[in-house]
């Protein structure tokens, strides 16, 4: 890791950074022809550490998440041990401290072993998890739900749900939409996640919890937090970069278009776009979920649920959305940086990225820091590198290459 040796503005047009483990500058960058944002934040990531390193580990997923400009991201707690006391979570927070390049929040799941059955020791993890979630896995009782909200508002955490009623889903692995109809596919219903929504919104009218919808992928999802928030109802929710630029006449025969929720219809997708724009949607998370090639190999039926996003997730939304007019760079840079901060409690220090946005290329899975490959973006024109990113005053990636 290089040391940020130091910043110098100059007034006028011409800015420069100075990169270097000495005196010497090891790169100069002209901030004429380079654009600056805050660090990154997402709140979804999977960086299956411990118990799923061949997948990608704690090390690998800071790598990735820096070449894409992010210095703070959110673990998911899927892992092996499931983090659902702090003895469990210790092993994490080890490899955290011992390998983490940027800020690495984990979360500790709401129920034990994300079985569903009883809580976890939510007490005890409270100091140390940014949040609870059992994401991967929505939790099918009511009762233990409301349980969960009441024990995290006591707490003053945030509940974070995957939303998915498992009495709906009926083996499906698509949307249940016209591609599934046309090509034989079973099909996971909108409904299977809605529903869920519409009844954790009333939990947490009733109880008063801090709530979080995981990767929102409906149009009436959008719609009951949209008049949850009218009400009152203390919500937020993020969607995913994929939902926002594909759906399912995007979809292909080819596992790197499966993810859970998966590609909806194009009302969908527009919808989520409108609760961008309008503020519905507060932030955007990538869901960065990392699989071997293997795993990833077997189709859309047999494949594992999850592709990367770290790295794609700026190029892509600034190519799709701003360049195209949809949104302004601000409005993207509040959904990536301030608004998924503010919600988590996730300090934004000396943390920036400096980024080339004129610069074209396509996507290239090989070019990945991340141990995951798989992508529905593989190939894609975009517009924006990466050159720098700089976390607590420390270079955490360099585009030496580009320099």
């Amino acid at each position: 890791m290089t040391v940020f040796d130091k910043v110098r503005t100059i007034d006028g047009s011409r800015s420069e950074f100075y990169v270097s483990e000495s005196k010497a500058p090891l790169s100069t960058f002209n901030i004429d022809k380079y654009s600056l944002f805050p660090g990154f934040c997402d709140v979804h990531v999977h960086f299956r550490e411990p118990g799923f390193s061949y997948k990608e580990t704690i090390a690998s997923g800071c790598r990735a998440a820096a070449h894409g400009g992010y210095t703070a991201v959110c673990t998911m707690p899927n892992l092996d041990p499931v983090p659902d006391s702090l003895e469990t979570l210790r092993p994490q927070l080890e490899q955290i401290a011992r390998d983490a390049c940027i800020g690495v929040y984990p979360y500790a799941s709401i129920t034990r072993g994300e079985k569903g059955e009883r809580l976890a020791a939510l007490e005890e993890l409270a100091p140390f998890a940014v949040a609870f979630s059992d994401d991967g896995h929505g939790v099918q009782s009511e009762e233990l739900m409301r349980e969960a909200m009441e024990t995290a508002t006591g707490l003053g955490k945030l509940i974070v749900a995957h939303c998915e009623d498992n009495s709906l889903l009926h083996g499906g692995y698509i949307h249940d939409g016209a591609y599934a109809a046309e090509h034989g596919r079973k099909g996971i219903s909108s409904e299977s996640e809605w529903r869920q929504i519409e009844r954790d919104l009333k939990l947490a009218r009733e109880t008063g919890c801090r709530y979080h919808v995981c990767h929102i992928s409906t149009k009436e999802s959008v719609e009951l937090i949209r008049q949850a928030k009218k009400e009152g109802t203390d919500v937020t929710c993020e969607t995913a970069p994929h939902y926002l630029l594909l759906d399912e006449n995007d979809l292909r025969e080819d596992g790197r278009f499966k993810m859970n929720p998966p590609l909806r219809g194009k009302r969908d997708r527009e919808a989520l776009i409108e609760g961008i724009c309008d503020g519905t949607v507060d932030m955007i998370a990538t869901d960065h979920a990392p699989h071997s090639a293997e795993e990833k190999s077997r189709g859309l039926a047999g494949s594992a649920f999850g592709i990367v996003g770290l790295e794609t997730a700026f190029p892509l939304l600034y190519s799709g959305l701003v360049r195209e007019g949809i949104l302004s760079l601000q409005r993207l840079a509040d959904l990536i940086v301030f608004n998924p901060r503010r919600r988590f409690h996730i300090p934004l220090g000396n943390d920036f990225s400096l980024w080339d946005l004129e610069q074209e290329y396509r996507v290239d899975p090989t070019e990945f820091l991340s141990k995951g490959r798989s992508t529905p973006f593989a190939g894609q024109r975009v517009f924006g590198k990466c050159m720098l990113t700089v976390y607590n005053g420390n270079v955490v990636y360099l585009a030496e290459k580009e320099i």
